[in-house]
């Protein structure tokens, strides 16, 4: 995937005391990143996204009392628009952590690349992008539309010093749809064209059976979650050490009901090469996520249930949440296990602004394997039915690739601003063959775990 991003980063802050012998932050600092890229996912981005903490008397630093994060965005392309704004805090409530955020999104021109990742979309005669926002042939094929509305708390509380309870729910409105695109021109005519709505991997699905008709237009869900999370870390943005480690269930209490069991465990070890800005660090996470009873509604699959939200949205196998360079969302299943690997090394550190900054990179290796097929009955099911598809059925899924690992690596630069406010840039590329996409380019906050 071919991607541009052009990027203005801007960093203001407030400082009420500086100790030369002792880094120290107090009081209030807010990072700011106003952006422009452009991809051919989404086409250009304009917006703004960045971190407010509240450090007080600087006695909890580097961690803050306070973090509220926020972000606006809209996509000139796929006419996307994300709003999001959410609120973190160990000390709101003595002993108890509460972890809460509103997020909205709309999607007019979603890409749906199916179930079951390495199954789907194989063997096609021409690369994928053709099918995708093909303007010649006013084809997108991978193309729906979807509005999400989520809304989350969750909160922890101490159990001993590094084990602590949680629990927290979670609700979600999804309305699903084909295509609402706003017409294109090409050829340099003033004609506007649209997609061909009737022939998408989204309508085939549905003749088949794979979609079903109370769940093509979308639904509720409201989550609970329970569990465990044990953290020895010595900072919570990047650590140089530590364990953090987290098992819980993830349930729906509304219509389709289902149970899901989630395990992370993250790693964070302190390589001794004392270098000037800081000791490598070498960093990985193992991480596994499936359904154990019932069944996941298509509007919910992409889910992937966080106790702690890192980023503004978290969901699929792909893209800047599990593997990277990956298309988003490109993996869909009930169950997933993958692991990351990274080196974190810091390149310089200095001050600027009254304000502590130091750059690193982080080369990476990320693998992930399904675990749990979704809908596999309905899809044996529809390859016995003579329905007319866009494509041959046996183009859009092979069955024979499910149990195949997928595998990528790459880069990063990161930029930090008093070791919390972390701006991200990575490049990745995917050496699994049926899903490669070419040069992945992800930009954010935050390292990805």
């Amino acid at each position: 995937m071919k991607k541009l991003f052009i990027c203005v980063i801007l960093f203001t802050g407030v400082v009420s005391a500086f100790a030369q012998e002792k880094e120290m932050k107090t009081g209030w600092s807010f990072g700011l990143l106003p952006t422009a890229t452009f991809s051919v996912d989404n086409g250009f981005q304009a917006g703004a996204f960045g971190d407010i903490y509240n450090y007080g008397d600087g006695s909890t630093y580097p961690d803050p009392l306070h973090k509220i994060s926020w972000e606006a965005s809209y996509f000139t392309k796929s006419h996307r628009v994300r709003l999001y704004l959410a609120y973190d805090s160990k000390y709101l409530i003595p002993n108890m952590r509460v972890n809460a955020s509103v997020t909205y999104m709309t999607d007019p021109l979603y890409s749906f690349w199916g179930f079951n990742g390495p199954a789907s979309l194989a063997h096609l005669d021409k690369p994928y992008d053709y099918y995708w926002t093909n303007k010649e042939t006013d084809i997108n094929y991978y193309g729906m539309s979807r509005n999400m509305l989520r809304v989350l708390a969750n909160l922890q509380g101490r159990i001993t010093d590094h084990l602590n309870w949680a629990a927290g729910v979670n609700f979600w409105n999804w309305k699903l749809g084909d295509m609402r695109d706003r017409g294109f021109k090409t050829g340099g005519s003033d004609q506007l064209h649209y997609y061909d709505k009737e022939n998408t991997l989204f309508r085939d699905y549905q003749k088949l059976g794979i979609i079903r008709d109370d769940e093509k237009e979308g639904g509720n869900a409201l989550e609970l979650n329970a569990g465990f999370v044990f953290d020895t870390r010595d900072m919570e943005a990047a650590p140089n050490r530590g364990i953090w480690a987290e098992a819980y269930l993830n349930g729906n209490v509304l219509d389709h009901r289902y149970l899901k069991a989630c395990l992370y465990f993250r790693h964070y070890i302190d390589i001794p090469i004392h270098i000037p800005a800081g000791d490598p660090v070498f960093a990985y996470r193992l991480a596994w996520q499936q359904t154990i009873a019932g069944e996941t509604p298509m509007y919910m699959i992409q889910n992937n249930p966080l106790l702690v939200q890192r980023n503004m949205i978290s969901e699929g196998f792909g893209s800047s949440n599990t593997i990277r360079g990956l298309r988003e969302n490109r993996i869909l299943t009930e169950g997933f296990a993958w692991a990351n690997t990274e080196l974190r090394v810091k390149l310089v550190n200095f001050k600027l602004f009254n304000q502590y900054f130091y750059i690193a990179v982080n080369p990476f290796f990320d693998a992930g394997v399904i675990t749990k097929l979704y809908r596999a009955e309905a899809f044996e099911a529809a390859a016995k039915k003579n329905v007319q598809t866009y494509m041959p059925f046996n183009n859009i899924y092979d069955a024979t690739k499910t149990g195949d690992i997928v595998y990528s690596a790459g880069g990063g630069l990161k930029i930090a601003m008093n070791q919390n406010f972390i701006v991200s840039v990575e490049l990745a590329k995917c050496f699994y063959k049926p899903l490669d996409a070419g040069m992945w380019l992800g930009i954010g906050i935050n390292y990805q775990f």
